[in-house]
């Protein structure tokens, strides 16, 4: 069975992230574009929890099919919300029996969005880190995690202790990371650049998300505290009832950003894809990667 690589190589690899449907249709839709983006020979696929830690057994599900069906690598998403320590051991447990080798480890946004108050789970974990030491612990899982161009909203703007929790993920057993997505080249290599400096090989994966309904683009950013640079987001209004060239806007916003990355030796660009096909194959034809899974 495939398994994730380290991505420590000089090859950018393709990898793309699904999340579980609520219904029949919405898992219709799923298999349809998993059936049309096998096209970019993905290295992996992984498939995220619901907000709030929701969705927990399909994410299960979904992903054992995932490999099942395709022999895809997957990498499945692990988050402390809403769950105890002993609940994770489970999940990691159910993992390994469902033939899941990598997973993402997250500490998960509260209940109100990223920058609400943190609750603990009685019984629990805190920090994402805890969570790579549990999975490391239990064996037999590459472990990801998540990082942060425009910085993690729970940090308050404190850069340096990103990049001190991404050494502590990494010392603790993390062997690659996955960037949330981003529009400003300058501030990935800025985390690589840093991470760097502080002795850090932890590949750093581009998360690119792919735009194609404004009101979609603004939830997104709330959820994840990332910020829209003001010039696109004046784009974006000025265009806001017109779908066709939103997506077509955000394809050439997703492919120049692509193109930069690829130019400074990105190790790996990761489609947010909505569980949608169109604009992120555009996207990959447009950059000459389409069948090539790497670059």
């Amino acid at each position: 069975m495939a398994t994730v690589p380290c991505l420590a190589m000089a090859a950018t690899s393709i990898s793309i992230e699904l999340f579980p449907p609520k219904d029949a249709a919405g898992e219709a839709r799923l298999w349809e574009a998993m059936a049309e983006l096998t096209a970019l020979a993905p290295e992996f696929i992984s498939v995220t929890y619901g907000a709030g830690g929701s969705t927990r057994d399909r994410t299960i599900r979904i992903t054992k099919e995932i490999t099942e069906r395709t022999g895809i690598a997957t990498v499945a998403h692990l988050t402390c919300v809403g769950s105890s320590t002993a609940e994770l051991l489970e999940i990691l447990a159910q993992y390994k029996k469902a033939g899941i080798k990598s997973i993402l480890a997250l500490r998960g946004d509260p209940v109100g969005g990223p920058g609400a108050h943190w609750v603990s789970t009685p019984g629990g974990l805190d920090h994402a880190d805890q969570l790579v030491k549990l999975a490391k612990d239990f064996g037999g899982f590459e472990i990801g995690v998540a990082a942060f161009p425009d910085s993690h909203p729970a940090s308050n703007g404190n850069f340096a202790q990103d990049i001190e929790v991404l050494l502590r993920k990494e010392q603790l057993g993390a062997s690659f990371a996955t960037t949330q997505f981003f529009f400003e080249i300058e501030h990935w290599i800025n985390l690589v650049e840093r991470l760097r400096k502080a002795g850090s090989s932890l590949p750093i994966i581009a998360g690119i998300l792919p735009v194609t309904n404004v009101k979609q683009l603004k939830r997104m950013s709330e959820l994840s505290g990332t910020p829209i640079p003001p010039a696109l987001e004046a784009q974006f209004a000025q265009i806001a009832d017109e779908p066709e060239t939103v997506r077509a806007l955000g394809v050439e916003i997703a492919t120049k950003l692509c193109e930069q990355l690829l130019e400074v030796g990105v190790p790996g660009l990761h489609f947010y894809t909505m569980n949608t096909a169109a604009a992120t194959l555009e996207i990959a034809t447009n950059l000459k990667l389409v069948g090539h899974g790497t670059r």
